[in-house]
């Protein structure tokens, strides 16, 4: 039996810290900014700015593939979706209409579905890399 399965803490530590990462990318990004911005119309927009959301995307893309091209695909889709919607649902929580939990639940199906197919790819690319490099 290998090593790594039998102990299980070391499965769960690197989705632990990608939620961790994932959270803090979060915080780095869209935490800070909570003013929603009224235009002369009396529409409003934000909090976030498209270069906000942007940034957590750049932010969290290598993170990931990191992982994926480690094998580490728990910590990949589930850690960086776990962190996200838990930013989320802290960052929006204080919504009093309950509507904060439809956007947690986007936050979760979008990130979820998102990293899978992040992960997905690179792991696809690494193999089919590793297959060249071998001569098959």
């Amino acid at each position: 039996m290998p090593r790594e399965s039998a102990n299980p803490l070391s499965r769960l530590l690197p989705v632990v810290l990608q939620a961790v990462v994932a959270s803090a990318a979060w915080a780095a990004w869209l935490g800070w900014d909570q003013h929603r911005d009224v235009q002369p119309d009396g529409t409003e927009t934000g909090p976030y700015e498209a270069w906000q959301v942007v940034g957590l995307v750049l932010t969290l893309l290598p993170l990931v593939c990191w992982a994926a091209s480690r094998g580490l695909f728990p910590a990949a889709v589930l850690g960086t979706t776990a962190g996200l919607t838990a930013a989320a649902f802290y960052d929006w929580s204080d919504d009093s209409s309950g509507l904060f939990l439809v956007g947690v639940g986007m936050v979760a199906t979008g990130s979820l579905v998102v990293t899978a197919a992040v992960a997905a790819v690179t792991a696809s690319v690494l193999r089919r890399g590793r297959g060249r490099g071998t001569g098959a």
